[in-house]
């Protein structure tokens, strides 16, 4: 297929642009940083702009991976996530159905599962863990979560009055930079993620996989919405111990990690305040993660 995929020149891009390749699709990328990987230097806000690539290429799919994303919030104004997100997810999905694009898959994020209420549970010592899924109704918190759940709305319309077959993945961090939540200072930056890959994070590589099932899936699936989050071994019943004693969860299901931590001189989160479950993401769309807490385990006792 030739597939128009934004956000080509960032970090999903540049792991998603060579697996599509290899699986022998044409990847057409706009994004508004030049790179390798980047045919049209642009930003998807430009109507005009995105219209004409997607006739002139005669784009059968579209990937929207590019944004701004959280990090973008303090140095960017509100019309600026407006911009990208919302009118930017328009004008892609108007020059979907004017040239008859075929699929169409929609990166979102777990972060616009968040509420201020759930936020502040967290911040005021919550009783148990939140136990996220995609049956949750979102209440975003932010700019930043407000336009990335108005983007899956109008995938969703777009599906209902044109029959646009579209798959939404609301990702969990995959992102490269530092940790910024408030315990990632007590661990280095590997500690942190690793930690992560328990209830919040997956790899880029895990992330750019997810795509390509949900760009197969696409047209059996019509539209729905899942969570992609490396599988955590948590159920829903060690959400209370998770807050009050993470590390006693964690060493029930991996009984080796105290003693590989410890030799790595790393440690575990003392509370875990959520939980993203991507039990549907497995049933539904088929996909198979790469990359667990239990991979990392294994590599440090290879180590």
């Amino acid at each position: 297929m030739r597939i128009l995929l934004t956000g080509s020149s960032g970090w999903l891009g540049n792991a998603l642009g060579p697996r599509l390749e290899a699986l022998g699709h044409e990847i057409i990328g706009l994004d508004p940083v030049a790179s390798a990987r980047t045919q049209v230097v642009g930003s998807i806000a430009d109507r005009d702009l995105v219209l004409k690539t997607v006739r002139e290429h005669s784009i059968e799919a579209i990937i929207h991976s590019g944004a701004l994303h959280k990090p973008n919030i303090e140095h960017h104004e509100n019309t600026a996530f407006v911009a990208t997100k919302v009118q930017g997810t328009l004008n892609l999905l108007d020059a979907a159905i004017e040239y008859g694009v075929q699929r169409f898959v929609f990166t979102s994020t777990t972060s616009l599962m968040i509420s201020q209420a759930i936020r502040a549970g967290f911040q005021g010592g919550a009783r148990k863990a939140a136990w996220l899924t995609e049956e949750m109704s979102p209440e975003p918190r932010n700019i930043y979560g407000v336009t990335k759940l108005s983007a899956e709305h109008l995938c969703r319309l777009y599906h209902i009055e044109h029959g646009l077959p579209v798959v939404v993945l609301r990702t969990a961090r995959f992102f490269p930079e530092a940790d910024d939540m408030a315990h990632a200072i007590e661990q280095s930056d590997a500690n942190t993620k690793a930690n992560e890959l328990l209830f919040r994070r997956l790899t880029v590589e895990d992330a750019a996989e997810a795509h390509v099932a949900a760009l197969e899936k696409a047209p059996s699936l019509g539209f729905d919405v899942f969570i992609v989050s490396a599988p955590t071994p948590f159920k829903p019943e060690d959400c209370a111990e998770l807050i009050t004693d993470a590390p006693a969860i964690v060493a029930r299901y991996f009984p080796d990690y105290p003693r590989l931590y410890a030799r790595k001189g790393w440690t575990m989160f003392s509370s875990i305040d959520r939980v993203y479950d991507p039990t549907r993401a497995r049933e539904k769309l088929g996909f198979v993660f790469r990359t667990s807490f239990a991979d990392v385990l294994a590599a440090l006792d290879e180590a």
